[in-house]
């Protein structure tokens, strides 16, 4: 089985002040996804910002987005971002929706980070799993804790998530499932072996987790959304690219391979509204 690599190179918190090389503009994020999917990645999680770099929700930028990067990387799998960090309004945060993504991200329950709470109350979760299904939108369904991940199981009973399946399962967050063997097995051992699962490791457990998942044959997520710096000791600023190339060395140590959108797209994850690129 080839590897995902879901490509995040933007996020809604980290900014220019932080890590120069964070895409915040239109057209830097295009053009990083851009020579990332050269370089090979499977899906681009993408956030949309402001001309003064801060978080929107808004469809017209993330129009813009969206379409030059499927003019520009074929065949990639393009996911949104239903975020509820900065806004709580089910119209703002499905917005997004409404252009017809192969995926968007959903959180099933709420979570505090070390200084801001992502707020998902259950009829929020709903709606936005409802709308996507009406959307043709696959649930990038976002796992920072063990509860979340039977809340989703809930949600998919209920026949508001249907399949394909993907899990992004993030380790390292203080108030969530911690980057160890111990939380790694028990969430992993939650989801039903012939879903997709990604692993992913925040600030300096990005390394830790991404090799592991590698090794052990799951998908992997990668790049500045998740973590700034490149080394431990936070002396040397990441960039998307050198963190996604460690991925592909490592890809090579384990003998495995990147899997394409194209590949992932076939197992039903493209958007069969998606629009046609010009």
């Amino acid at each position: 089985m080839k590897t995902i690599i879901n490509f995040c190179p933007t996020g809604m918190v980290p900014t220019k002040d932080m890590n120069i090389h964070v895409p915040v503009s239109v057209q830097e994020i295009i053009e990083q996804t851009h020579a990332a999917w050269e370089i090979g990645i499977t899906i681009a999680h993408l956030h949309a910002r402001l001309e003064d770099g801060s978080p929107t929700y808004l469809s017209s930028v993330y129009r813009d987005i969206f379409e030059g990067v499927r003019k520009h990387c074929p065949g990639l799998i393009v996911c949104g971002s239903s975020s509820g960090r900065n806004w709580p309004e089910f119209e703002k945060r499905s917005e997004v929706i409404e252009l017809f993504p192969d995926m968007c991200s959903l959180t099933p329950s709420s979570l505090n980070f070390m200084t801001q709470a992502s707020v998902n109350p259950p009829d929020m979760v709903q709606q936005l799993a409802m709308k996507m299904k009406d959307y043709g939108v696959v649930p990038e369904l976002e796992i920072f804790d063990l509860g979340m991940i039977n809340y989703a199981k809930y949600l998919i009973s209920k026949g508001m998530v249907e399949g394909p399946f993907y899990w992004n399962l993030l380790f390292g967050n203080i108030a969530g499932l911690q980057a160890n063997l111990h939380s790694i097995s028990a969430a992993i051992c939650e989801i039903p072996a012939d879903h997709q699962v990604v692993l992913a490791g925040l600030g300096q457990e990005q390394l830790p987790v991404t090799s592991l998942a590698i090794a052990l044959g799951y998908g992997v997520r990668i790049g500045l959304e998740d973590n700034l710096w490149w080394d431990q000791k936070k002396r040397v600023q990441a960039d998307n690219l050198s963190l996604l190339k460690r991925i592909h060395q490592l890809l090579e140590i384990h003998e495995k391979d990147c899997m394409s959108g194209e590949e992932l797209g076939s197992m039903g994850y493209y958007n069969k509204k998606r629009p046609t690129v010009s």
